[in-house]
């Protein structure tokens, strides 16, 4: 399996975690929630339902609105199939929330790892971005390091957009380092009101007081490709 399409099946097992959904409903919130997806189409979509539905973490099931019922024979189509997730999904979707490897810090992957916060536990939210800040870190020493011995052959305008991919990283840092402070005040709060131990959330949907997932930024890193 691609990481590409990982993503998406993580994605996809996620949102049919909150209610189950349409293909068509299905897309459009991948498309309006997680921006990440905004350039995929059915023809990626509906192998990966096929996939999900064939490992048992889905069931596909007729719609069942009266709208639905009415729609289809007068249009000549099938009736819209509603997929949801099954108590093996939930458990599959659940094992994935809890993996904080490499890929969880690229940029696509955190993406999608960041729009579920709200159902992660906070210690493995914790590992992921302070995975995710690491991971950034080290890709903005390499972008100066590059630019240092590049700068004299660069045009104005080149020179202009690695300084806007090197400010574009320092940026993710600096919000990164927020959330990072905020979940662990967030801890401490809740052990001092507990007689001083520090409790690890469940997947209730608490944010730790931390922005909602559709608020993370898009980091733009042309500096990556300096020679």
């Amino acid at each position: 399996m691609s990481r590409r399409s990982g993503i998406l099946e993580f994605a996809v097992l996620g949102l049919l975690r909150e209610s189950p959904m349409h293909g068509y409903e299905l897309r459009k919130r991948l498309n309006t929630s997680l921006g990440v997806f905004r350039a995929f189409s059915y023809g990626t979509l509906y192998p990966c339902l096929k996939t999900l539905v064939a490992n048992g973490w889905l069931i596909e099931e007729p719609g069942n609105t009266h709208e639905d019922a009415l729609a289809a024979p007068l249009a000549g189509r099938r009736a819209k199939i509603v997929y949801r997730l099954t108590a093996e999904g939930k458990e599959h979707f659940e094992e994935l929330l809890s993996q904080t490897g490499p890929d969880a810090y690229e940029d696509e992957h955190f993406a999608a790892r960041f729009a579920f916060f709200g159902q992660t536990s906070r210690d493995v939210r914790m590992r992921v971005l302070e995975g995710r800040r690491s991971r950034l870190e080290e890709r903005l020493e390499k972008m100066r390091a590059s630019l240092a011995r590049t700068r004299e052959r660069l045009d104005d305008y080149t020179l202009e957009l690695q300084r806007h991919g090197m400010e574009s990283v320092e940026r993710e840092v600096r919000w990164l380092n927020e959330l990072i402070e905020s979940e662990r005040a967030g801890r401490d709060l809740k052990g001092s009101a507990s007689g001083g131990s520090a409790q690890q959330d469940t997947t209730t949907g608490a944010t730790g007081g931390l922005p909602r997932p559709g608020d993370t930024p898009r980091t733009d890193t042309p500096g990556d490709t300096a020679t």
